[in-house]
């Protein structure tokens, strides 16, 4: 049992990473007309960025910025055996920040986005306490990166939450980008035990949530906001309970014979094309039940549906490689992962460390 769990769990991380990279070509195309002309009519594979785009310089199965984050995560889970939010911010520090120079189009994939440039300016320019960092952006950032913490704390409801939450807070401090991030969370850690992307997917973490296992306390918006992550949490149950039952809702949907998105790709024009989290969730619990058992079809629809293409393929791939586990992740995504083997190792790392 724990080798299927660790087998889910390293396709969770390796889809993620894909999906990321499968983006880094035909990121951000609104015009889908124009992305046909550059890329063709279907976009099977990793592509190289072109000239004046946003990932210009980047090559075929790179990852960008998105990628560069979660690889931090990740090794900090690894090396400190859990979530060390010292550690992390460290990291960030010394890793990241040196790297940008608060404009959109620089650091590590040649674009940064909304949140991190805030938390750049903050920390590095108004040289403010990483408590005092986050910002308003409803993008799926963290998201992007706390999908390790999920992963990790799979079987561990109460740290999979505060640490999802802290975390969150450090770049997003909106109660509800704290509770959108612990909910895709929860089924993503529901997933890695070995539920399926179905109308049932949030029985279980409701279940958490009756039971007073996930760490955090509801507040009221009239008391002040806490000035360090590790004080109670600012996420509500009532927005995380919301979520919980939509992806069961979006999920049921896609099983659903009078309900029909043809071709899948499409559910980004029935969602929303653009980057915030209520676009981008329900399309990837979309993807991930219509196509719970096909890891290929799950990343490429996300990725021909255009727009936030990447964030949208990479929350789908994790969804979804922690279904088909990573022996279910087609082996040419695999190979033209840049750096694949290094990613794996860490992967697997983490995979190793995670509770029964």
């Amino acid at each position: 049992m724990a080798g299927a769990q660790q087998e889910r769990a390293m396709g969770a991380i390796m889809g993620a990473f894909i999906g990321e990279a499968l983006g880094v070509g035909p990121h951000w195309y609104y015009d889908l007309k124009e992305l046909h002309r550059t890329y063709g009519d279907w976009i099977d594979d990793y592509t190289t960025p072109e000239p004046g785009r946003f990932h210009h310089g980047l090559t075929a199965g790179q990852n960008s910025q998105a990628g560069f984050i979660l690889e931090l995560m990740l090794r900090s889970l690894v090396e400190c055996n859990g979530y060390d939010e010292a550690d992390f911010c460290q990291r960030l520090d010394n890793d990241l920040f040196p790297l940008l120079d608060g404009k959109p189009r620089s650091g590590p994939g040649h674009y940064t986005s909304e949140s991190i440039r805030h938390a750049w300016k903050r920390r590095v320019a108004e040289k403010r306490p990483w408590h005092d960092i986050g910002g308003a952006a409803d993008t799926t950032e963290a998201m992007e990166r706390t999908l390790a913490i999920a992963v990790r704390y799979a079987a561990e409801p109460a740290r999979l939450s505060q640490a999802i939450a802290n975390n969150t807070a450090l770049t997003q401090s909106s109660e509800t980008m704290l509770s959108m991030g612990v909910g895709y969370g929860c089924i993503l850690a529901c997933l890695i035990q070995g539920d399926t992307m179905d109308a049932q997917i949030s029985q279980q973490p409701l279940k958490w949530l009756a039971e007073n296992a996930l760490a955090f306390e509801p507040v009221t918006t009239r008391q002040p906001a806490p000035d360090h992550p590790e004080l109670p949490l600012r996420a509500r149950r009532h927005i995380v309970r919301d979520t919980l039952h939509a992806a069961s809702d979006i999920a049921a949907s896609a099983t659903d014979p009078a309900i029909r998105i043809k071709p899948a790709w499409k559910v980004s024009h029935l969602y929303g094309m653009p980057c915030a989290f209520y676009h981008q969730l329900p399309a990837a619990y979309y993807l991930a039940a219509r196509f719970s058992d096909d890891f290929e079809s799950a990343v490429l629809h996300a990725i021909n549906g255009g727009g936030q293409n990447q964030s949208r393929a990479m929350l789908a791939g994790a969804l979804v490689g922690a279904q088909v586990g990573l022996a279910g992740i087609p082996e040419r995504f695999l190979d033209g992962l840049d750096r694949s083997a290094e990613i794996r190792k860490l992967t697997h790392s983490l995979a190793s460390q995670m509770s029964d």
